[in-house]
């Protein structure tokens, strides 16, 4: 064993002794060609390869020598049987602000960090979460769920009985419609996770409630569907009948796995592309009715003042929007030099279909180019939207404009203003506008003309 040991101990001396000049002589020999093959292979600027010494100064170790990552074990399979980020990506979490809670983080709201989104499925991690009594802690062993009304079959089922009915899967949005609302009066957040963090992007899994009524019996009287969640909270909201024989699901599962409790374990209403808080969480029970229900997030909460000093109920999609993500407040262009190449990128989306169109503007909103759509595009879904900028250090007033295959464009603020004054909440897609500096600095501003 000691012999063994021993050679084995040589081998690995020699070995070292080999590979660094052949590491250093690989790099040596393809320095020369590092800058104009990036160049040639890619839209972003060239980047210098330090591969050798070269002008008194020493190469890039990170390059030449071996990392202890390279030479050691890793984690065994066994190290976390639920997986966690990387302790690097620890500056990626989901926050919130006293501005936007009630004076205790139980009935508040923690953003989504949108800016450090890729494609268009958010982390269940991440998603954005929203409640008014807290998060409750169900045993899906005792929660039922209560159907009733005008049915011809009025029921309760475990969660046993309702995953019993087939199911679907489908990728949707869900935003708060309080979304950029501290806003209508002029930027309030610097940070693009607070101006527009109140909203994500998942795949559901879940039964459609016309599915569950083919087998109950809705009554032709039946207009208006009431869902109430069992949290502390009792929040209950209005769906008209279209919609829930439409696409409106009753889901279990969120990107492959069970709802976490914050997004309304053990089940939750999903109703694509409209408002966020309709999608009522720790759902309890379906009540069918020929009137709406006038519940108090429906009649003191979620309604728009308009100028006239009336109110507007009872409107839920959430309209065509978009925003910029890179460059953004936390991402600027302080490291870009001048004709260096970079990829402007952000999301767009629409409760009312499916995203046809991105423009792009570079002086708040007078001239635009068409972006390019990028990934999936999906109805009632993120899109991501790309367009190659060549930077050349000069003041920029940057903005996006969706459209979908509704036929909808997304407005200016002048015109969302005319329409609606500032005194509302809810409900604003207003184009978003950065401020881009000769130094690259990202500032949120707004353009009204």
């Amino acid at each position: 064993m000691n012999k063994i040991t021993k050679v084995s101990n040589e081998a690995k001396s020699m070995s070292d002794t080999a590979v660094q000049p052949a590491r250093r002589d690989f790099f040596r020999k393809t320095a020369a060609y590092s800058v104009s093959a990036l160049a040639a292979a890619s839209v972003m600027a060239p980047v210098k390869v330090d591969a050798e010494e070269h002008e008194g100064k020493k190469g890039d170790p990170a390059i030449l020598e071996e990392q202890k990552w390279g030479t050691t074990f890793g984690y065994p399979v066994t190290h976390n049987l639920y997986g966690q980020p990387s302790p690097y990506e620890h500056n990626v979490t989901r926050r919130n602000t006293k501005l936007l809670s009630s004076g205790n983080y139980y009935a508040s709201i923690a953003m989504c960090p949108i800016q450090d989104m890729n494609g268009i499925i958010t982390p269940n991690g991440l998603f954005f979460s929203r409640s008014h009594g807290g998060t409750a802690e169900i045993d899906p062993n005792e929660h039922r769920l209560m159907i009733h009304g005008l049915v011809e079959k009025p029921i309760v089922l475990t969660m046993d009985e309702l995953k019993r009915y087939p199911s679907v899967s489908r990728i949707h949005f869900i935003e708060c419609p309080a979304n950029g609302g501290p806003e209508w009066r002029g930027p309030q957040f610097p940070a693009l996770q607070f101006a527009k963090g109140m909203m994500s992007c998942a795949e559901w899994t879940g039964v459609y409630i016309k599915d569950i009524l083919k087998d109950l019996g809705l009554k032709k009287e039946a207009l208006w569907m009431l869902a109430e969640g069992v949290d502390n909270s009792h929040m209950g909201r209005t769906v008209p009948i279209d919609k829930v024989l439409d696409d409106a699901m009753i889901v279990w599962a969120q990107n492959g796995e069970a709802l976490r409790p914050e997004q309304g374990y053990p089940i939750r209403l999903l109703v694509p592309g409209w408002e966020g808080n309709l999608c009522v969480k720790w759902l309890g029970r379906l009540e069918f009715g020929k009137d709406p229900f006038y519940a108090k997030e429906e009649t003191a909460k979620y309604t728009a003042l308009k100028p006239s000093g009336k109110a507007i109920q009872h409107f839920y999609a959430n309209e065509v929007n978009s925003v910029i993500t890179s460059p953004c407040y936390e991402k600027p262009w302080t490291s870009l030099k001048k004709g260096e190449m970079v990829e402007i990128e952000g999301l767009a989306w629409s409760g009312m279909g499916t995203i046809e169109g991105v423009d792009i503007s570079f002086d708040g909103g007078k001239n635009w180019v068409e972006a390019s759509l990028k990934g999936l595009v999906l109805p009632k879904a993120w899109t991501r939207f790309s367009f190659i900028y060549k930077y050349e250090g000069k003041p920029l007033l940057l903005s996006s404009r969706a459209r979908d295959d509704a036929g909808h464009i997304q407005p200016t603020v002048k015109h969302e203003r005319e329409v609606m004054g500032v005194e509302s909440v809810y409900h604003r897609n207003g184009v978003f506008t950065w401020e881009v500096t000769e130094k690259g600095e990202v500032n949120n501003v707004q353009v009204l003309s």
